[in-house]
């Protein structure tokens, strides 16, 4: 199971060179929960020309990666062991499709709050008890076992977490790999992004909702209009590039005279409002818009939108909030926090 981070490159290569290893396959997983990089590839090219690297889509399994626990909040623990249940279930199909023995993973212990034992149970559960192989987690992690059914077993490591993910870049330079750590978990995972796991918990509720609402979830500025509205207002250029390719033919199109100003997307039930209703949102949508251009104080600022589905647009003037905490403090919006991640390549 080959994520490409630091941690699941030094545990492949560290398997790779165990004298009773054949060969190896690298499997990596791709999902809507994680940040697509070409990095990827770069670094198999460059570390493992000679292995063949298979890749994956979890289209349907995503839903049960976001673990509420019926009702509860969000929490990361609960979803990374629901996540690496997901990806080891779908790595045993592959590992007997391609007649391997053992799967391999770069897992650590008390990562994102996952201990020995519920990785144990989670392995005996699955059937895979003596087939997962976790060399991160031995006594000394960086030696190579007698035999693999030592990495089979995940015992009380006298080295701890922090120091462990410390000595990582040394062990990699050691192995003849690139120290960096772009793929990391912080970098890949969005679920690790502080706010990113209580939206998309918040949306498991919403009954068949897509993946391309899932996807607006990744903008920073986003707003949940009681009952049913959702407002995602895009800045910079690639913010606006992607939340472009997002529209759909019954969305609202929200934006600024000015050519570099923020770009507004609202999606809601439109044929379920009246004239009032649907003026309300649209003047929400167009205030929220206008606190965003950050130029012109208190002054009016006029405001364009037009329906993806109709060509013409129409203009409305309105002030902007005073601040963006005066629209966090409105009753009919929620307003879930998301930090501005991008995905370190150097």
């Amino acid at each position: 199971m080959f994520s490409g981070s630091l941690a699941s490159r030094v545990a492949t290569r560290l398997a790779e060179r165990h004298p009773a290893v054949e060969s190896i396959c690298l499997l990596h997983f791709r999902s809507p929960l994680a940040r697509e990089s070409e990095e990827l590839r770069r670094l198999v090219k460059e570390e493992w020309p000679d292995a063949t690297l298979r890749t994956q889509s979890l289209k349907r399994e995503y839903r049960r990666i976001i673990d509420t626990a019926l009702g509860k909040s969000f929490r990361l623990d609960r979803s990374c062991l629901s996540c690496r249940r997901t990806l080891v279930s779908r790595a045993i199909r592959y590992m007997e499709r391609s007649g391997s023995d053992y799967v391999v993973t770069g897992e650590m212990l008390g990562q994102h709050g996952v201990g020995g034992r519920a990785m144990n149970e989670m392995a005996a559960q699955l059937g895979l008890t003596g087939r997962v192989l976790r060399p991160l987690c031995a006594d000394e992690p960086g030696r190579l076992p007698d035999t693999l059914e030592e990495w089979s077993r995940v015992p009380n490591r006298r080295i701890g977490r922090r120091d462990l993910e410390e000595a990582l870049p040394r062990w990699a330079g050691d192995l003849g790999l690139d120290p960096r750590d772009p793929m990391s978990s912080r970098h890949r995972c969005k679920l690790t992004s502080p706010g990113f796991g209580d939206r998309a918990a918040h949306l498991l509720h919403d009954a068949g909702f897509t993946l391309n609402e899932l996807r607006l979830l990744d903008f920073p500025l986003f707003y949940e209009v009681r009952p049913s509205a959702k407002i995602v207002v895009a800045l910079d250029e690639q913010e606006k590039r992607d939340l472009q390719t997002l529209f759909l033919p019954q969305d609202l199109r929200v934006y600024t005279a000015a050519p570099h100003g923020p770009m507004t997307l609202v999606r809601t039930r439109w044929e379920g409002k009246d004239d009032e209703a649907k003026e309300a949102v649209i003047r929400l949508a167009a205030r929220i818009t206008a606190t965003h251009v950050g130029e012109n104080g208190g002054a009016i600022i006029p405001i364009y939108y037009r329906f993806e589905s109709d060509n013409e647009r129409m203009l409305v003037n309105v002030s902007p909030f005073a601040s963006c905490h005066e629209i966090a403090v409105l009753d009919n919006v929620e307003v879930v926090p998301l930090e501005r991640v991008s995905l370190s390549v150097g």
